[in-house]
């Protein structure tokens, strides 16, 4: 594989569904609150992408949305190393861990098993296994550093590291997640957002088709912030998909210098 990939950046900010007035940050408070870096409650951080960040693998890439910066490798189809029964379908393999310097405690660096399964389901749906039988793709990510949001960060771009891999896909698989703080709606949050949240919502989805391939929420929600914070996600999903795109564009022409 080429050591030069192509890459983009870009923002995502999908548009306000209501006013754009600043609430409160605590339901029974009457001053306004800032986003610590400054941000907009519905404004993305801007995001950037390379493809080809590892020469030893199928496909690559390297994302970078604020302090969160991720990189994913893609081997294979390969042989599967587990006694596998004859299958007329592939066999995705994720594996996601950290860094032990990735968060402010150091030394916690390890494999985490529950992105590693939201990964999978995230990406199972959109990939055409039929198109690799009795073979398995893995798919490693390590998080470099870990600044908020990150399996959003990572599911975006494993996606585009298993398109730069050459692996059939339906389509490209991007990624959002909002927080609820208050009364308030706050889209792709840090880690210190996070860490004050009430409740969260991840949307991983395939833009082009508009199907979702996974959804995951944490605390309690109404129904009106529910919808509201669904449709956030899939139209910012939507803009990240057009900056995802222009990467693997800018790799294709790198390709034929």
């Amino acid at each position: 594989m080429a050591s030069t990939g192509g890459a983009a950046s870009g923002t995502y900010t999908p548009t306000p569904t209501k006013k754009t007035q600043r609430s409160s940050f605590f339901s029974d408070s009457d001053v306004d609150w800032l986003r610590p870096d400054g941000r907009g409650f519905h404004q993305c951080r801007p995001a950037f992408f390379r493809t080809g960040a590892v020469n030893s693998a199928a496909g690559s890439a390297y994302a970078e949305f604020g302090n969160t910066k991720v990189i994913v490798s893609v081997f294979g189809p390969r042989e599967s190393k587990k006694a596998m029964v004859y299958s007329d379908v592939g066999r995705l393999n994720c594996n996601v861990s950290c860094t032990t310097f990735a968060t402010p405690a150091r030394g916690l660096g390890s494999d985490n098993k529950e992105f590693s399964s939201m990964l999978h389901k995230a990406l199972e749906g959109a990939i055409m296994l039929e198109t690799f039988p009795k073979t398995t793709v893995d798919v490693f990510a390590l998080v470099l550093e870990s600044g908020g949001s990150d399996l959003p960060v990572v599911i975006s771009c494993a996606s585009l590291a298993l398109a730069d891999a050459g692996i059939m896909m339906y389509d490209l698989v991007a990624g959002v997640s909002v927080s609820c703080l208050g009364r308030n709606l706050i889209i792709d949050p840090i880690l210190e957002e996070e860490s004050f949240q009430d409740g969260s919502l991840m949307i991983t989805c395939m833009p082009s088709r508009y199907e979702v391939t996974q959804l995951s929420i944490t605390g309690e929600w109404s129904t009106a912030k529910l919808n509201e914070a669904m449709h956030l996600c899939l139209d910012a999903c939507s803009k990240l998909d057009k900056i995802m795109r222009a990467c693997l564009k800018e790799a294709a022409s790198a390709s034929l210098d």
